[in-house]
């Protein structure tokens, strides 16, 4: 896995994947950027958010669970003085599905943290990660 990042100019960076997908990294601009892009610690939450959504989707499907949305909330604590690391993260996942198993959503989350999410349990290492979950039939209606 490769990926190339190009400064632009100021505080702005173009991220490439190795699998050729672009994204702007900037800062804000009392940090010097022009607020441009997605900023370098939020890439991280959002690589974490979707690695574990992708294992729940995934997980729940295989458990031919009537999934039809997973949307994943990552919020995280950072230290006050630098390095600005992460103290805490909690990733909440809303799942929507007529019919999902409670059971198969919590055994979902648990593996994806546990055993597949390779963010989670690289991260994991050297912060304090939570997860919880809640169930939305898809009709709207909390579960």
């Amino acid at each position: 896995m490769k990926a190339r990042i190009k400064w632009i100019e100021g505080k702005t960076f173009m991220g490439e994947s190795g699998s050729g997908h672009a994204v702007v990294i900037d800062g804000p601009p009392e940090s010097g950027g022009r607020d441009l892009g997605i900023r370098p610690m939020e890439m991280i939450l959002l690589g974490l958010g979707g690695c574990t959504g992708f294992d729940v989707v995934h997980i729940l499907e295989k458990a031919r669970q009537p999934v039809s949305d997973c949307v994943v909330e990552v919020e995280a604590e950072r230290s006050d003085s630098v390095p600005r690391v992460f103290t805490s993260i909690h990733v909440h996942f809303v799942v929507s599905g007529d019919g999902l198993s409670d059971k198969q959503v919590a055994r979902a989350v648990e593996l994806s943290a546990e055993k597949y999410c390779s963010a989670s349990l690289m991260l994991g290492k050297v912060v304090d990660i939570s997860h919880d979950y809640e169930i939305i039939a898809a009709t709207g209606e909390a579960g």
